[in-house]
């Protein structure tokens, strides 16, 4: 027999007590934030102090955005996973009849080219002997070349029609054109992160940041 779960599932934070707390929270270190005055050293102390504040009610809202969303985001998983199982052997069906077919009309294509090139040939060679010897010894025999391979085909069910998609790959990435090369930020922030004094083409530059110790980590 099949086991039913059920999941408590929070769908209103509005409603949440803890968040309306750390809303109001939020405002009243938002109003200190625009009424603070830095002026001398010793102002520094209550910033700071506001700071882990901030950034502990911080931590604390994500914390519950993610148990908010946990649930959701287990059943979107669970859900995605039963349906990519369903429709795996559709998939599967369609790329191979795909295949088959793309297979099949390359295949008319090729032996239409090469009918093609042996009647070329033939009227070839016997253009050369009629320039040689003014007449043709025999007639040229040319073979039977097969009508184009059929781009659209239909049914009662539907259409399948084959076109042509252009497709891409780097040869010589020296020859690309400026404007097309990305650069790739993730493996440059890294490198300026471990830091490497300079990169050809790229500027390196320091600012000032603010790191914040909690007691409950940092920020």
């Amino acid at each position: 027999m099949a086991t039913t779960t059920t999941t408590l599932v929070k769908v209103a934070p509005s409603n949440d007590a803890e968040m309306v707390a750390f809303y109001n929270e939020g405002l009243r270190l938002r109003a200190y934030a625009e009424a603070r005055a830095i002026i001398t050293a010793d102002d520094l102390k209550p910033a700071t102090d506001d700071l882990s504040i901030i950034a502990n009610v911080k931590k604390a809202i994500e914390e519950k955005r993610k148990d908010y969303l946990k649930p959701f985001q287990e059943h979107m998983k669970e859900t995605n996973d039963a349906f990519k199982s369903f429709i795996e052997p559709i998939e599967i069906a369609d790329k191979i009849t795909r295949g088959k077919i793309l297979a099949f009309q390359l295949k008319q294509k090729l032996i239409r080219e090469e009918q093609e090139a042996i009647n070329a040939l033939r009227l070839e060679a016997a253009k050369k002997e009629m320039e040689l010897k003014g007449e043709l010894t025999e007639s040229v025999n040319l073979v039977e070349v097969m009508p184009p391979p059929l781009t659209t085909v239909r049914t009662d069910m539907g259409t399948a029609s084959t076109f042509m998609v252009r497709k891409w790959a780097t040869i010589d990435f020296s020859l690309v054109p400026d404007g097309l090369k990305v650069i790739d930020g993730v493996k440059v922030g890294k490198l300026v992160r471990a830091g490497i004094p300079s990169i050809s083409g790229i500027r390196i530059w320091e600012e000032p940041s603010l790191r914040v110790n909690t007691q409950h980590g940092r920020t």
